[in-house]
């Protein structure tokens, strides 16, 4: 029914998958993404196609069309600061509701290797999914932006 592709540096995707991965994250994140630059960034990130540690993005796809995606970073650390962060994640806004979501976080906690952290805005529905799948909260994020 579905079908899973994960992109990493052994396996990277052509310029035109890229793209439209792109698109998709920029588009289905809503006011809750970034540029599509960023985005690309992080992709290029997770297949090493730019100096980095890695790490991988996951596609979730029927029939051609994207469903969802998301994009782990590996931190090249370990122990306080987890093995790898979650940049992005997004599902279709047709298909919310559906478990889409929740398997695309499954497939991604069993590809990645170590611990998982991410960023959500407290406002950000898909907090509620993170906590159900045993992510928590015990750090309080402040930042200094120059």
């Amino acid at each position: 029914m579905f079908k899973t592709t994960i992109y990493n540096a052994f396996n990277p995707p052509g310029e035109i998958e890229k793209q439209d991965i792109t698109r998709f994250l920029y588009n289905h994140l809503e006011q809750f993404g970034d540029p599509p630059a960023d985005i690309q960034r992080a992709i290029d990130y997770s297949i090493k196609a730019i100096g980095s540690f890695g790490g991988f993005t996951l596609i979730l796809s029927h029939e051609d069309n994207i469903l969802g995606a998301c994009v782990v970073n590996q931190t090249g650390m370990s122990g306080y600061i987890p093995e790898n962060i979650l940049v992005y994640i997004a599902t279709h806004r047709d298909h919310r509701g559906k478990g889409l979501g929740k398997l695309v976080m499954n497939k991604a906690i069993e590809q990645a290797k170590g611990d998982i952290a991410l960023h959500v805005e407290a406002n950000n529905p898909a907090r509620y999914l993170y906590e159900k799948l045993g992510f928590t909260n015990p750090y309080l994020e402040m930042r200094l932006k120059k």
